[in-house]
């Protein structure tokens, strides 16, 4: 299982929202850069990053925050929010993105993720963003009606490397990863599946580690980590511990 550290950008700096709502945003490091180094250097595999600017614009806004932490580290890097074209596709695959997340695209033009699919094997995932379990698009701004594990399906046999199921209601606010939700999806699909929204403590990580969810390739981690709610030694020790068990 791989723990994901979370960058989510706006206005250039480290910040979480709660829920979504952009008006409800904590600073928690004014560098990026340093801040993806601060995680390299703590022992994590990957990088999760979010432009939130992006995801609302429908175009790359934090650019050069994400340039400045693909400068700062050697570790992949998934990153998400405003990516709805091939070419932005190609750009940040070129500049060292490990792959991209595609979210607002894959309902609004599910035959750009198929196409990305074949012309970048294993570089493309998919972002499902759920109220209630209905998807959210536009940066979380807007319900598109369409049921999370219907939109998984649809990409079923597409060559998507993972989805990233978030649970909004539960993103910033520590309440706990919604794994019931999150499990059914990966028992559905055959995608890997990456948990994210809520994961608040060791508790979690130990769930996370339970027969069940040994469909899931990991999950995401923001505020908990920022706040200390989550230590990550102890967190990164208890999942090398089981892998090896």
């Amino acid at each position: 299982m791989i723990l994901f550290p979370a960058i989510d950008l706006k206005d250039g700096k480290c910040v979480r929202l709660k829920q979504g709502d952009m008006g409800r945003a904590t600073v928690y490091n004014i560098d990026p850069g340093a801040q993806a180094a601060e995680f390299e250097a703590l022992g994590f595999s990957w990088l999760h990053i979010v432009d939130l600017n992006g995801a609302f614009a429908g175009r790359p806004v934090n650019a050069g925050a994400v340039d400045q932490i693909l400068k700062s580290i050697a570790m992949p890097v998934q990153l998400g929010g405003g990516i709805r074209d091939m070419a932005t596709i190609e750009h940040w695959l070129a500049r060292g993105v490990t792959r991209v997340i595609l979210g607002t695209a894959a309902v609004r033009e599910p035959e750009l993720v198929r196409e990305a699919c074949k012309a970048f094997a294993g570089r493309i995932a998919v972002g499902i963003d759920a109220r209630k379990g209905n998807v959210a698009v536009e940066g979380w701004d807007e319900a598109s009606g369409i049921p999370a594990l219907d939109l998984a399906k649809k990409f079923e046999d597409a060559g998507v490397a993972a989805i990233i199921y978030t649970d909004i209601d539960r993103d910033g606010v520590l309440a706990g990863l919604n794994l019931d939700m999150t499990v059914e999806l990966a028992d559905t699909v055959s995608i890997p599946v990456i948990a994210s929204g809520g994961l608040s403590s060791i508790e979690d990580i130990e769930a996370l580690l339970e027969p069940r969810c040994a469909g899931l390739e990991g999950a995401i981690s923001g505020r908990a980590l920022y706040n200390g709610r989550l230590d990550p030694k102890a967190a990164l020790t208890l999942i090398e511990s089981r892998k090896n068990a």
